[in-house]
């Protein structure tokens, strides 16, 4: 099984219970097809760089997935077909970061103070 990050982008307008039904409608998707789910990350609202679909900002929804190639063909038929979402983006990673909390509200200091620490191992 290979290992990918996959981020869904939905409209603004989206209602936390209907991001809640999206969360699970494409959890079970990949479980539906023996994939298995490492992570789920809620982004929330940010802005996007351009207007998409006349959308200024987007939800978020970030998966980091351990399936199979075929699982992904049938998450992404349905996303296209899907009038809640704007973009998707499946990328294939070596490994997964689960401590990283790159959107974290809470711990944008200790985004920081990792990053400071990971560059001075890199220099030493």
């Amino acid at each position: 099984m290979n290992l990918y990050e996959h981020t869904i982008v939905a409209r603004q307008d989206t209602s936390p219970a209907q991001l809640k039904q999206l969360e699970e409608k494409y959890s079970k998707i990949v479980e539906k097809n023996e994939g298995n789910i490492v992570k789920l990350e809620n982004w929330g609202l940010m802005n996007l760089s351009y207007l998409i679909k006349k959308n200024k900002k987007g939800n978020y929804i970030h998966f980091k997935i351990k399936a199979n190639g075929k699982i992904l063909a049938e998450l992404e038929k349905n996303e296209k077909i899907d009038k809640n979402l704007l973009r998707y983006m499946t990328v294939r990673v070596k490994k997964f970061d689960l401590e990283t909390e790159y959107f974290s509200k809470n711990d944008e200091k200790g985004l920081e103070k990792n990053y400071k620490n990971k560059y001075e191992k890199k220099n030493q």
